[in-house]
């Protein structure tokens, strides 16, 4: 469902009214140092895991660390222009979207093409499609997916990764009890987790359909857009969380950072249990400012029933389709990589609803996932983009990375931060994705994470869209001497269905694909026949529109004239949007930011075919077409 411009107007005063209640009043949350943090995770983030790094093969470590850093050696990693309220912008955050072979990942007006990762089965289609280096390292990752896979399904309802120690002591139990997974990871409650982290840090993927809940940038979850002045605004105008996020920079430094939060440190190591092995968890203290932020909580209730009855929007695919539910062991289908390095992120915003600190991805939801399907995500900080050494066991002086979590709409429930050593994986189980928000909290050092997800696409797949096209294609008839072209049927339901299949061929895969440049065929050659054979489908529909129009134009006296109208207003509404979104492709394609890219990340403008053309049916400007079929309704 889309929104209104004036819902959208609306949502965007509603925000700036709350945060100008909130002045500078932030709400509390806790770390792992504070009391009562271990009983606010159960009650109320019940569905956030922690798997600590020494709880993984340190194989498994080494192959997947090895992965990431050749996949940003040899630039598969790279922001991507995203659409954000109409207008084009960077993602703060370099990503690559690696997955089952022809799944797609789309967000903020964007749809990522997958690298596939390479199983064990060497006759996999496509093994070829990139180099020996490359398929080792998406290998790496199918094998991280795989675990993840066995491991999201083998935790307990209820289980808990009980936090351990700070690091020294950590070291020490390891000595003492040697490879096992940390006692706590096992007895504890808690199960071992993930989250994944949005706007361009982890996803996209995510765009999140809650993203409009009280949340300022992030379109996507894990959709992160570089800094502009629209960034710059989030006081007086939040932004979409949807998978996929804007960035969290700013032209200009946000006021209210917060003053003297000593959780906004984030100092590395912060691992401290307060609660002894069997004593009462101490119940949380809010503080003095629960009162005034809690006078909120009437304001804001009124905006959530709003938001969840729109949530359908931005969903990945050209048209609605019935909701999800994940019921059975996760199957994470496409794994989003990111890379982030703090240094590139100037002016980074604060976190302004908490002072939880310096934000790389704001508040947001993942998007376009199974309903209740779990995220896995792997972090991973080095020391610099030559050496790639892991961050943990750093010096105290470096600031961890860090994810947030806070209830959506709610502001009596404090909201949670989570240090991440480098190595560390989370996940976001049952419905936290949809119930709670997250962020991504900048450390100091650069730091990958690769975001696992169940994604939705009963729409998005390149088996999908072939059907569509046989489906379309099925009405044409090809003469097996001449050659000549007719149609079977001039139902105009048959129109209607064959123009929709047309525009989504087009607008969803064609120009989605070549707007990304030739970033996909520099490293990697699957997608290239599809796509080729995708564009002679779509000729062949161009030549199908051309009949359409010839039989509304046409003097029979036998037809019917209600029936030649029914047509003639089918094709008309096909053809009007299918000029104006191929001008919105034309000018996104000649923006200044896109002219800004290097020639092998430019877009391309294609299809499109000069005036004269003699392969093409139609002219690439439908405007006089459009004319004469209105024409033919004024008669």
């Amino acid at each position: 469902m889309k929104r209104s411009g004036d819902s959208e107007g609306e949502k965007r005063r509603k925000r700036r009214r709350l945060l100008q209640e909130l002045g500078d009043q932030k709400i509390p949350f806790l770390g792992p140092s504070d009391r009562g943090f271990q009983q606010l995770w159960d009650s109320s983030y019940s569905g956030l895991v922690l798997r600590r790094s020494c709880s993984l093969p340190a194989e498994l470590h080494g192959r997947v660390q090895e992965a990431l850093l050749t996949l940003r050696t040899k630039g598969c990693l790279l922001r991507d222009l995203v659409r954000v309220r109409d207008r084009d912008v960077f993602t703060a955050v370099s990503r690559a979207l690696l997955g089952q072979p022809g799944h797609t990942y789309r967000y903020l007006d964007t749809r990522l093409f997958a690298i596939p990762w390479h199983s064990e089965d060497s006759e996999v289609k496509g093994q070829n499609c990139c180099d020996p280096d490359l398929r080792a390292a998406c290998k790496a990752l199918w094998e991280l997916n795989t675990f993840f896979c066995s491991d999201v399904s083998q935790r307990k309802e209820g289980d808990r990764l009980e936090q351990c120690v700070k690091a020294g002591e950590v070291e020490a139990k390891q000595s003492e009890e040697g490879d096992t997974e940390s006692k706590h990871s096992e007895d504890s409650k808690r199960s071992e987790g993930g989250e994944s982290e949005s706007r361009q840090s982890e996803e996209g993927d995510t765009e999140s359909k809650h993203s409009e809940e009280w949340d300022i940038e992030s379109k996507h979850s894990e959709e992160g857009c570089s800094g502009s002045k629209q960034e710059g605004e989030w006081e007086t105008e939040s932004k979409h969380s949807s998978e996929e996020g804007e960035s969290s920079q700013v032209q200009r430094s946000a006021p209210g950072a917060p003053g003297g939060s000593k959780h906004s440190e984030g100092k590395c190591p912060t691992w401290t249990h307060k609660t002894d092995a069997g004593t009462e968890p101490e119940p949380v203290e809010l503080g003095a400012q629960e009162k005034p932020v809690a006078e909120l909580k009437h304001s804001l209730s009124d905006y959530h029933i709003e938001d969840e009855e729109e949530q359908g929007s931005e969903q990945g695919c050209s048209q609605p389709s019935p909701p999800q539910v994940c019921t059975g062991p996760a199957q994470f289908n496409v794994t989003l990589l990111n890379y982030m390095d703090p240094a590139a992120m100037s002016q980074l915003k604060e976190e302004p609803y908490y002072g939880m600190g310096k934000m790389a991805v704001g508040w947001h939801h993942d998007e376009n996932l199974i309903n209740r399907s779990p995220v896995a995500v792997y972090s991973y900080s080095c020391h610099d983009d030559k050496a790639g050494e892991s961050g943990e066991g750093g010096s105290s002086e470096n600031t961890c990375w860090r994810i947030g979590l806070k209830v959506a709409w709610d502001i009596y429930t404090p909201g949670l931060t989570l240090p991440l050593q480098s190595g560390d994986c989370y996940y976001m189980r049952d419905d936290l994705n949809s119930t709670h928000q997250h962020c991504v909290l900048a450390g100091d050092n650069p730091r990958f994470s690769s975001t696992h997800r169940v994604a939705e696409c009963s729409r998005g797949t390149l088996d999908y869209i072939q059907s569509r096209c046989q489906e379309a294609l099925s009405t044409l008839h090809t003469d097996p001497e001449t050659g000549a072209h007719s149609l079977q049927s001039l139902l105009p339901d048959t129109l209607q269905h064959c123009e929709e299949i047309h525009n989504e061929v087009e607008f969803e895969w064609l120009r989605q694909y070549w707007f990304q440049g030739q970033r996909y065929a520099r490293f990697c050659s699957w997608w290239s026949r599809p796509m080729e054979q995708l564009e002679k489908d779509w000729r062949l529909m161009e030549t199908m529109s051309m009949l359409f129009l010839s039989a509304v134009e046409e003097e029979e006296e036998g037809r019917a004239g209600e029936s030649r109208r029914e047509m003639a207003e089918t094709l008309l509404a096909a053809l009007t949007d299918r000029q104006q979104q191929r001008q919105t492709w034309r000018d996104r394609c000649h923006s200044s930011l896109a002219q800004t890219l290097p020639p092998e990340e430019a877009p391309v403008d294609r299809p499109f075919w000069g005036v004269d053309d003699p392969n093409m049916p139609l002219p690439f400007d439908l405007a006089d077409i459009i004319n004469r079929v209105e024409s033919l309704l004024w008669r």
